[in-house]
This record gives C-alpha cells, sequence and structure tokens, in this order.
C-alpha cells in the first residue's frame, strides 16, 4: 500500500488560499445541510498544560480524513508553535489511508480562512478599517487572510508587546502597531481576535456601531472574548452542536448560552437564516474550529498534490 506524505513546506506550497476560501464556503454549507458526520472533538490532557484532540469527519465531496493537534500553550518560551498537527486521509469508499500531510500550516491558515469567509459575507462592504489583536501564528494567518475579501486602507496590529506588534506589522504596508487593544478596537469596522488570553481583550463598549467582530482564540477560563458583546452581538458559529458544548469541544465564551442564539455560517450561505440585518448591528463570528474545515483544506491539497506529483510516496 502506498502513501504521499506531505511537508509543511508541500503544504504551504500547494494550497491556494482563494481556493481555500471557496471550499472553506463549500464545507459550512455542507455542515449546515446534513452532509457531513464529525463527532465531538475528544482531547487528553499533557504535560505542561498541553493536550492532544482528535478531529475525524467525513464529509460526501469533502473526504474522510482525522487531525491530530496539540495545543501547548508555553510552547512560544521554546520557540515551537503552540498548535501543532498531523492530517491523515483515508479512500472513502475503502478506508485505505491514501495520505498523511503536515496540519499546522493548515490549522493555521483554514482557521483565518474561516474568519475571513465571515468577513466576506458579514462586515460591511465598505468596511476600511481592520484591528488585528495577537501577533502571533494566527495574527499572520489573518493578516494573509483578511485582505482578500474586503480592500482596508488602514489595519491596526495590537498584541501583548508592541515589538511584536511591529513586526507583523511591517509585512504589510497598510498596516500600523499600536499601543492598547482599545486604541486598535475603537473605530475599527472588523476585528481580529487571535490571542491566547484566557480572559477578554476586548470590550462591548469599544466596539463601534455596523462593526464585525471575529474570535478564534481558545483559552482558559473564559476566554478572549467579551460575553457582553456576545449578548449584544448577532452571533454565527461554524456548528451550534459543536460550539456550545463544554470545552475542549466548545467554547468558553458560549459556556451556558442557548445554542438557538447562534446562526450557523452555512445556514447564512444557503439562506436559511439572515446573516447582517442593518448597517449598524454588531456580527460576531465565534470559531472553536471544525473537522469540515480541515477536510476542505486537506482535501484540496492533496488533490494539487496528485496533479503535480508532489510530496514522497512510501510503501506501508
Amino acid at each position: 500500500m502506498k502513501l504521499l506524505i506531505l511537508s509543511q513546506a508541500d503544504v504551504t506550497a500547494l494550497l491556494d488560499l482563494d481556493r481555500l476560501l471557496e471550499a472553506l464556503e463549500e464545507g459550512f454549507r455542507a455542515l449546515s445541510s446534513g452532509r457531513v458526520e464529525v463527532p465531538a472533538r475528544t482531547a487528553v490532557d499533557g504535560e505542561n498544560e498541553g493536550w492532544l484532540a482528535s478531529m475525524p469527519g467525513y464529509g460526501e465531496g469533502l473526504g474522510l480524513g482525522v487531525k491530530l493537534v496539540t495545543v501547548f500553550p508555553h510552547n512560544d518560551a521554546t520557540g515551537l508553535p503552540s498548535h501543532q498537527a498531523l492530517i491523515a486521509l483515508f479512500d472513502p469508499e475503502t478506508g485505505s489511508p491514501v495520505a498523511v500531510m503536515d496540519g499546522t500550516r493548515i490549522t493555521a491558515i483554514r482557521t483565518a480562512g474561516g474568519a475571513a469567509v465571515s468577513v466576506r459575507h458579514l462586515a460591511r462592504e465598505d468596511a476600511g478599517v481592520l484591528a488585528i489583536l495577537g501577533a502571533g501564528v494566527q495574527g499572520h494567518a489573518h493578516l494573509e487572510m483578511m485582505p482578500r475579501v474586503r480592500r482596508f486602507a488602514e489595519i491596526r496590529v495590537a498584541s501583548r508587546t508592541v515589538e511584536s506588534a511591529r513586526r507583523l506589522a511591517k509585512l504589510d504596508p497598510r498596516a500600523r502597531a499600536v499601543e492598547s487593544f482599545e486604541a486598535a478596537v475603537r473605530g475599527a469596522d472588523v476585528v481580529a481576535l487571535c490571542t491566547h488570553s484566557g480572559e477578554p481583550v476586548i470590550r462591548r463598549e469599544w466596539v463601534a456601531p455596523g462593526a464585525h467582530v471575529t474570535s478564534v482564540g481558545y483559552a482558559a477560563p473564559s476566554g478572549e472574548l467579551d460575553r457582553r458583546l456576545v449578548e449584544a452581538a448577532h452571533l454565527f458559529v461554524e456548528s451550534r452542536a459543536a460550539a456550545f458544548l463544554p470545552p475542549p469541544a466548545g467554547c468558553f465564551e458560549l459556556a451556558g448560552m442557548d445554542p438557538n442564539t447562534a446562526t450557523e455560517v452555512g445556514e447564512m450561505l444557503l439562506g436559511t437564516r439572515p446573516g447582517r440585518r442593518s448597517p449598524d448591528e454588531i456580527t460576531v463570528y465565534k470559531s472553536m474550529g471544525h473537522a469540515v474545515e480541515d477536510l476542505a483544506a486537506a482535501g484540496l491539497v492533496y488533490r494539487e498534490a496528485v496533479a503535480r506529483g508532489a510530496g514522497t510516496t512510501v510503501d506501508l
């Protein structure tokens, strides 16, 4: 049996980011149409407050696969990413393994891609100011993805340290570092939360009418997103069935809330539930991460690798 191995360099070279946005949208539609089978994420605790999670999934036309992802929040001190992953794909007809690929790049860019999909469909068309809170892996990924869906004239970057914010801001001529989260958020049209904070880094009163806020961070005890902002906004999630479960399957910020208060992104894309309802409405996209996003991205990478003859094939 032959197995295709794809490195992080392979994945980065093979994954077209504009096609990724389209694949994510199709994945969200499939999810909200009931065409995807994804059980709740399971996880075991490791050392240094880290954990290992398993995220299997199947979708007709999307494929069959599983992601193994570790989250070790103290890895910054060692120079390693906090999130590291492998993705395995299987033939959906026979169950034979066909590929194993780096999932670290996919996890980073599909997470930012999901947030960018929400911006494409929920941010006001005239949105011109983007605020990115957090200058780590997700801050970098959001800087890659967000400008693909809106023409931002100004990008503000804030982080725990001004130095890290400046390093990220140097990557885009529209970007500049600001000294506080509040300074970044006030007056911004789109706010992207990309931190490891276990406490809110944003306040309801900072957010302008009509703004769109995205949040992809996951950290105990309460997460990066202000609960008062969530309750005041029109809330969007990948999956109600997953987002409102107790952590680690669900979001800290949504614990105890009524799932029916949220709209799935796929429902909005299908037109079965409304998206933005007025120019002044505040919209919030809270991401927990979903296996359908990994399948959408990994499937793109695998098909492109086969077409180009990329990667390394081994005999099992």
